[in-house]
């Protein structure tokens, strides 16, 4: 892991908004602008959505019946 100079926690947290798109958009604004003015975070940033992109298109998914989501809707609405 590269040294961001920073909590890494909080910044890979704001990675993973970022990529979510879960980031207000002033947010959003101010982390675009500490990528830009930092190669390192820059590097970061673009390693985890390559990986996020690689596992989104190598992932198959198995799909389940209808049947089988009504039954989940059904347990979940007696167990409230």
């Amino acid at each position: 892991m590269a040294n961001t100079g920073t909590n890494n926690g909080s910044f890979y947290r704001k990675v993973s908004l970022y990529l979510d798109g879960e980031m207000t958009k002033e947010a959003e604004r101010a982390f675009l602008v500490e990528m830009k003015t930092n190669p390192t975070y820059l590097e970061i940033l673009s390693k985890e959505k390559n990986f996020r992109e690689l596992i989104k298109n190598r992932l198959q998914r198995k799909s389940v019946s209808p049947a089988l989501v009504q039954s989940i809707k059904d347990k979940i609405r007696v167990s409230r």
